[in-house]
């Protein structure tokens, strides 16, 4: 017992350097519970040691690529890597990019505007206007369609290397909007030849809308109502930022450079509209 004693480990008795270097290899949030210890590791674990190793490799790209750079301003790596855990609008304000806090993995917006929708050109069928509540300068509203199919890609390089992600589509519901849980929609990710599909609703839940649609479109819509909790076909969830999403799919980023295809279609001809875009979002899968 006493040499089992006479042998504990004292991380503090090493030099700060390699304290740090130590961290390095940790995360963000261990990195934040050692600081809070004692003075001299609250010292190892702030260094800009520790702190440039958790910022992605790529940052550098990421920062110049900025809209505002100057709301980048920054005396140390940790104040970078906290920067950078707020939404930031890069290449011409068509993305916003953010780092995890707890991980410092990387997550994507991609703008409505980056997106491939279909009849998007055509002012009868889409009106493209300033939203307040839009990160972005504009977003998508639906007038009227029967064909909706939404596309967006994005490359696994420009993610975190070995990590799984979550695709969503951010959106919204207008008070006009007709026709959207008339049918669920397919979506799906694709990686190479790997598909993962799925189904959605559009639609909420709100209970005046129902009414409305069964006035106008008969019982069809609740008879596909009831289907589609039976089949736990999923509804748009809400958001922090006050929007709502729809998860398209998970898909693994590994170490290699891949396409993503991320798709949400809905093809049934019935006429629908309302529906606002936002964008798609990658973000890491949390467990």
């Amino acid at each position: 017992m006493n040499h089992m004693a006479s042998c504990s480990f004292n991380i503090e008795s090493l030099p700060h350097d390699c304290v740090s270097e130590i961290l390095s290899h940790t995360s963000p949030l261990v990195a934040c519970i050692v600081s809070l210890v004692s003075p001299s590791l609250c010292s190892c674990a702030n260094s800009d040691t520790v702190w440039r190793s958790f910022l992605p490799s790529d940052y550098e790209d990421i920062v110049s690529r900025a809209v505002n750079p100057f709301t980048l301003s920054f005396s140390s790596y940790k104040q970078l890597f906290y920067s950078l855990c707020h939404p930031l609008l890069i290449d011409q304000g068509n993305k916003s990019f953010n780092l995890e806090k707890s991980s410092g993995k990387k997550s994507y917006i991609i703008s409505a505007r980056e997106l491939s929708i279909a009849w998007s050109s055509d002012p009868m069928m889409w009106s493209w206007k300033p939203i307040p509540e839009s990160r972005f300068a504009e977003a998508a509203e639906l007038r009227t369609v029967s064909w909706l199919e939404v596309e967006g890609k994005i490359r696994t390089r420009i993610l975190t290397p070995n990590t799984s992600y979550l695709a969503y589509l951010i959106m919204n519901v207008s008070h006009r909007a007709y026709g959207l849980d008339f049918a669920p929609s397919e979506v799906s990710v694709m990686v190479g030849n790997k598909v993962h599909r799925g189904k959605a609703y559009l639609g909420d839940k709100d209970e005046n809308k129902r009414e409305m649609e069964a006035l106008f479109y008969g019982n069809r819509t609740e008879v596909l109502r009831n289907a589609a909790f039976q089949e736990g076909i999923p509804f748009p969830s809400k958001r922090e930022d006050g929007w709502m999403e729809i998860e398209l799919g998970e898909f693994f980023s590994g170490e290699g450079d891949e396409e993503i295809k991320m798709s949400l279609r809905e093809v049934g001809y019935q006429l629908k509209g309302g529906l606002v875009l936002e964008g798609i979002q990658v973000r890491p899968k949390t467990s």
